[in-house]
């Protein structure tokens, strides 16, 4: 294993995580699941801790630590999956990178299949712990096409709160570019929220549009195009995180590297 600059002994889930293979949180199922030995001893509770020496496998496969950690921007095109795989066989966001990126990522957070826009990929845990975790509460813009005309109550009723399902959603802000077209900005952002929100009241989308994370905005990436974030809005989303937590975030924000496709 290649010396780096990490803490030793690190816990098996945080090392997992800066490995690239998932959240913490994740990670700690991972474990939970069986998947995960150290030197060839299955490991299927929390409380381990590894060394730089010791050999860690995921599913048989060994987990390093980069010495380069890489973290891009990319314009999500439609029908690609934010996964690592899909047993339906579907498109994935990762199937974009194959060609230029050898490291093994994963996205920060999801966009559905049929939307588009905005997405950030790593393999660093803790950066997308601190980004995607919903006590960072960090804004996610969207710009939302509807086929009928989008009534301002609908948008009040969803800011001041809606339950659906016995779901709670909520809207933070959003503005009014004319009848179909509107931009919603959400802190959380649960699992299909502004698709569950529009179907409630019987209102279909033609596009649901991510622009902005944060201080991050997609700007003018091409479906399907990605570039490395540089070392400024790498802190300054993780700076956001920290504020917004009220936690120090254990991301150390190294330079991204990585291969930019043309635009």
């Amino acid at each position: 294993m290649k010396k780096t600059n990490e803490q030793w002994p690190m816990r098996l889930q945080l090392f997992m995580a800066k490995a690239g293979v998932a959240s913490r949180r994740r990670c700690e199922r991972i474990i939970e699941e069986g998947r995960v030995a150290v030197n060839g001893r299955l490991i299927v509770r929390q409380g381990e801790t590894v060394g730089p020496e010791d050999v860690v496998t995921l599913d048989g496969t060994r987990l390093r630590i980069s010495a380069n950690p890489i973290y891009l921007a990319m314009n999500k095109p439609p029908r690609y999956l934010c996964s690592n795989h899909d047993p339906e066989g579907r498109p994935l966001v990762l199937d974009l990178l194959r060609d230029t990126v050898s490291e093994r990522l994963f996205t920060v957070g999801r966009l559905d299949f049929m939307s588009t826009g905005l997405i950030l990929l790593t393999n660093d845990g803790e950066f997308a712990r601190a980004v995607s975790h919903p006590s960072s509460r960090i804004e996610k813009e969207y710009l939302v096409e509807t086929r009928k005309p989008v009534a301002e109550e609908l948008l009040e009723r969803y800011r001041r709160g809606i339950q659906i399902d016995g779901e709670t959603y909520r809207l933070k802000d959003y503005r009014v570019k004319n009848a179909r077209r509107v931009h919603l900005v959400l802190e959380e952002g649960k699992n299909r929220e502004i698709r569950r929100v529009f179907a409630h009241f019987n209102v279909a989308l033609k596009r649901v549009h991510r622009v902005r994370i944060g201080t991050l905005w997609l700007s003018n990436l091409s479906p399907g195009m990605f570039r490395p974030l540089n070392d400024r809005e790498i802190k300054k989303l993780l700076a956001l995180a920290a504020d917004r937590s009220g936690e120090p975030s254990e991301s150390g924000g190294r330079r991204a590297h990585g291969k930019q496709d043309s635009e």
